[in-house]
């Protein structure tokens, strides 16, 4: 478990370091800028102890009032204010140059540097009256010895005032203070209501009376609650009050109009509100009327606004106090989200699916708002169970008492309870051999554990979501995203492909600000193996990811809980569920990291005959009945009812021919055995439906049009977004075929004969444009990208065509970037070398070969270990490189055929370095240089006994045909050198 999560158990850490600080500004409303604090006093502590007992979700700021109780009149002993977590972020290292891998002596260490002696933030949980509660996610302080002094006033940044219990309320204030931190404003935030004494009510209004500007959040409830009419009075007075409209507009605080309960908010919220406490009218209407007259703050999070009312709240406190810095850093993220959020546009014809969207929102939030209400799923109650938990982990006989009295005491109350409290290693899912499908065991003896299987916990901010492929589920997450992505700072959408999942993850960095390169993950002290320096990368974007504030983490198509590289679970790579963050997956998989799925079934009939018809209405009982048999064939997949519904819509043709039409036609074999295979053979009527969309596009761009041989060929490319200009080349370069043709083409010929004219010899982007019409592609967010579903991909590899695999390998080494098409590129990789047990699909000339290791490969196996710590991956990539280029070295000195022996020349020649020295000469120096390369990334990782017998080959190669005082022989001499100085002081060290 992260040491972050795990420290308010054993004590404060040693200090603590913040990013993106501005220069005028601290992360806390710490001890020794309060003014509350004087370094006299013998004893002082900060937690976030409750006078009141906090229940589920209702408790994450619930506690983050102030309040003081004392031991002594002079001293404080337990003040409560919310912070967040602050953590340090070290120099960024992002380039992909050669050099860096040169110099290995020097790296950047995380940043030990205090913000402040007194104040250490991190997520933990309450010791109240010696009994561990938890509260959420606040914090808890410790501090140096303290004394309380009146005289010392000092301010915050931002005082926020809040009221109320609902965990959406809680979430939103939580994320809104949390922002405000880590961009380095100082807050103070409590709920007043929840102080019980006159001591803990001074210190909030003393820090009410020193903040630069004091944040209010409206709810429908605040007006009858006395603290926030005297939040807004105090605040108005002194000209520096933000009002935060959370469930109600500015136009709904009316003075009248709640009086007189007017419209449908006020008929129950509304009335002479000032009665339920006490109050006086003129007090009451002059704090509401005071709304009306702040102009410039218009900060509105109603109708699901939070980001942009958090962003914006940001931007202009951070411009009203002088704070430049944070502006144009803020501005400039929320360009790149805006741009970069979403990997598809949303589907503005989105069918169905209310009921699964609903069960999500209520699976990630524990709650149900705004219309889903209506469409929600009855939830039944479920039998009580004890220990319900996520993962395996062992129960302790206090937790067991502990849930006991809190489910009896809700059944005392005629309810059952719905969201069960936990404890921390509950919610964190052990990365441990219990964590696998097992059987129930229990254990034998007096003092034996028992262990339990679990299922998912609802509002614990995971879901799963699963199904066949092409059922509709990445529509349905991204439906999802678009809908609630303002409750979320970002949506970072991940490709779940077990050979690109880390590398997905990785590339987060960019969103989360944090670096993951093995510079920042080194230490002067020792160095730290390959799989210390990847597991540090990935912590890095996990601890950011553990933060309190909200990201939504989308895994979309899960192929397997484990990675392809080095076969961990990916569950190392998520944060702690019950956080802030929230993870969503989509797999094909029956069960992912034992979570009860929601599995994702098929559309009714209305909605399938709906997404069918397209833009086709009126149709006669026959037609209907045809398009009832079309979707039973199809197996009711949502895709293949897509597809129908753009060739009806596009085409002159009613659904009975088309049935007839499919009929007719003939898929490709896929007949062969494998796993990827079988949903091919399951679904043969979906492969007659795309073999009809490829004579559509054939016979309407000529044979073997350039819209078919792009999806032919985007089968061998990354489960990626495709360049269409990428795409297009390697559809180019697949050679053509023609076939004789058959009646049923004939059939189609006479049906797009109108299409001809228009369709014909399209461009690149007119032929993706033609594949994103009949949907067999789709859309990309990014411009001049285009993505296809898995079973098409799936087929168009299956189908065989000669020349694809070499058209992706050649396009992609001669156009891809690094930067842009990584996947790609590896992709491409992959079919080179035969990872793994995969076999060698495409073998290159020499001279194609010296530029891919040139140009391709050595940039891409530094860049993916410098900049993403990507060891291993790199590491083989390297190794399998050498492998290929010894293969050609010993084919080119290999005697050669005899029929050469008799050629015209004067001497015979013997083998192939002879015919073409030049060309063996580069090849060999080439090799030389993989080698040099391989051993000083060895250097980093420790490995130096491999490191040294690598650099000494180098050394020989270039020996033998540079000679010994050539400067790229003299380079790796140094690096001999250094290797052996190393590797010398390690057996000094490890000797007896």
């Amino acid at each position: 478990m992260d040491l972050q999560a795990d420290s308010s158990r054993f004590g404060s850490l040693p200090n603590a370091t913040l990013r993106n600080l501005s220069s005028s500004s601290s992360a806390f409303f710490s001890a020794n800028q309060s003014p509350f604090f004087s370094p006299k006093s013998p004893t002082g502590r900060l937690s976030t102890q409750s006078n009141n007992p906090c229940h589920g979700a209702s408790t994450n700021m619930d506690s983050q009032n102030t309040c003081l109780e004392t031991q002594e009149p002079e001293s404080l002993t337990n003040i409560r204010f919310a912070s967040n977590d602050v953590y340090p972020v070290s120099a960024a290292c992002t380039s992909n140059d050669f050099r860096k891998v040169d110099h290995v002596s020097a790296s950047t260490g995380i940043s030990n540097s205090p913000l402040s002696s007194y104040s250490i933030g991190h997520d933990g949980f309450t010791r109240n009256r010696g009994k561990n509660k938890k509260i959420g996610r606040l914090v808890e302080y410790l501090v140096p010895p303290t004394s309380f002094s009146s005289n010392r006033l000092r301010s915050c940044d931002v005082y926020i005032g809040f009221h109320g219990r609902k965990p959406l309320l809680l979430k939103f204030t939580n994320w809104l203070r949390a922002e405000l931190e880590v961009q380095g404003l100082s807050c103070f935030v409590t709920d007043r209501a929840r102080c019980r004494n006159s001591r803990k009510h001074s210190i909030v209004e003393k820090a009410m009376d020193g903040s630069t500007f004091g944040v209010v959040i409206l709810t429908r409830k605040s007006f009858r609650n006395p603290y926030t009419i005297e939040e807004l009075r105090f605040f108005s007075s002194k000209k520096n009050l933000v009002p935060v409209y959370f469930d109600l507009g500015p136009d709904d605080c009316l003075v009248r109009d709640i009086i007189e309960k007017r419209g449908e908010m006020w008929e129950k919220h509304g009335g002479e509100l000032w009665l339920l406490y006490g109050g006086l009218e003129k007090e009451w209407k002059d704090a509401v009327s005071a709304l009306s007259r702040v102009d410039e703050w218009k900060l509105e999070a109603h109708e699901g606004k939070w980001r942009d009312c958090i962003l914006r709240a940001v931007t202009l406190l951070a411009f009203r106090l002088g704070r430049r810095s944070i502006v144009d850093r803020v501005t400039k993220w929320r360009e790149k989200a805006e741009q970069e959020e979403f990997p598809f546009p949303r589907n503005e014809n989105f069918i169905g699916r209310k009921k699964e969207l609903s069960e999500l929102e209520f699976m990630l939030f524990g709650d149900v708002s705004g219309d889903a209400e209506r469409d929600y799923f009855e939830l039944k109650a479920k039998p009580r169970r004890k220990n319900l938990t996520i993962g395996w982990s062992r129960s302790s006989s206090m937790d067991e008492k502990r849930r006991d009295r809190y489910s009896e005491s809700s059944k005392r109350k005629g309810k059952e309870p719905v969201v069960w409290k936990e404890s921390e290693k509950e919610i964190e899912m052990q990365s441990t051999e219990f964590s696998q499908h097992t059987p129930k065991q229990k254990s034998t003896g007096k003092h034996g554990k028992r262990w339990k299987s679990t299922k998912v916990v609802y509002g614990k901010g995971i879901a799963c979501v699963s199904g066949d492929s092409g059922i509709g589920k990445t529509e349905l997450l991204l439906e999802f995203a678009y809908r609630y992505h303002q409750r979320y700072k970002m949506v970072l959408w991940i490709g779940g492909e077990s050979r690109y999942i880390r590398q997905n993850y990785l590339n987060l960095w960019s969103f989360l600000e944090v670096e993951v390169g093995v510079e920042n993950c080194m230490e002067k002290s020792r160095t730290k193996s390959f799989e210390e320096q990847e597991e540090a990368a990935i912590a890095r974007v996990r601890k950011e990811l553990m933060r309190n504030i909200p990201f939504l983490v989308v895994i979309d198509n899960l192929e397997s809980e484990k990675d392809w590289w080095d076969h961990k679970l990916i569950m190392d790579l998520l944060p702690r569920f019950g956080g802030e963050t929230h993870v969503i997956i989509t797999t094909r998989l029956s069960r992912v990291m034992n979570l009860e799925p929601l599995r994702l079934s098929y559309l009714s009939e209305v909605e399938a005959m709906s997404l069918m018809q397209g833009s086709v209405k009126d149709l006669s009982i026959s037609e209907i009945d045809a398009l009832r048999v079309i979707e039973e064939k199809l197996g009711r997949l949502t895709l293949g009812l897509a597809i129908v519904g753009a060739i009806l819509s596009e085409l002159p043709i009613n659904p009975s021919r088309l049935l007839d039409t499919i009929n007719r036609i003939s898929s490709r074999d896929t007949t062969r055995n494998g796993r990827e295979n079988h949903s091919l053979r399951r679904n043969n009527f979906l492969l007659q439906l795309f073999e009809v969309c490829f004579s559509i596009f054939d016979h309407a761009d000529g044979p073997r049009s350039l819209a078919t041989r792009m999806v032919l060929a985007s089968g061998w490319f990354a489960p990626a977004p495709i360049s269409v200009s990428i795409l297009a080349m390697a559809a180019h370069k697949i050679p053509e075929k023609h076939q004789p043709r058959r009646l049923w083409k004939k059939i189609l010929r006479s049906l797009t004969c109108g299409l001809t004219s228009s369709y014909a010899r399209r461009s690149e982007a007119e032929a993706s444009s033609l594949l994103i019409r009949f949907n067999i592609g789709r859309t990309c967010s990014k411009e001049g990208y285009i993505q296809f579903n898995q079973l098409v991909k799936l087929y168009a590899r299956k189908r065989g065509i000669t020349g694809a695999a070499q058209a992706m390998v050649r396009a992609v080494i001669s156009r891809g970037s690094i930067s842009h098409h990584s996947e790609h590129i590896w992709a491409a990789c992959f079919l080179l070398f035969g990872f793994g047990k995969d076999p060698v699909v495409v073998e290159l000339k020499v001279s194609e070969l010296l530029f891919l290791v040139k140009e391709v490969i050595l940039p891409l196996g530094i860049r993916t270990f410098v900049t993403f710590s990507r060891c291993s991956a790199a590491l083989e990539l390297l190794r399998l490189c050498t492998d290929t280029l010894e293969a050609a070295d010993q084919a080119f000195v290999t005697p050669v055929e005899k029929w050469l022996d008799k050629s015209l020349c004067w001497k015979p020649i013997q083998t192939s370095a002879q015919l073409n020295p030049y060309l063996w000469q580069d090849l060999a120096l080439a090799r030389a240089t993989v080698l040099e390369v391989r051993a000083k990334l060895m250097l980093r990782g420790g490995q130096f006994d491999i490191g040294d017998d690598l650099i000494r080959k180098a050394i020989f190669i270039r020996t033998s045909i540079c000679g010994e005082n050539h400067p790229e022989t003299i380079s790796a001499r140094e690096t001999l050198s250094k290797l052996t100085r190393l590797l010398a002081n390690v057996q000094s060290h490890t000797s007896p």
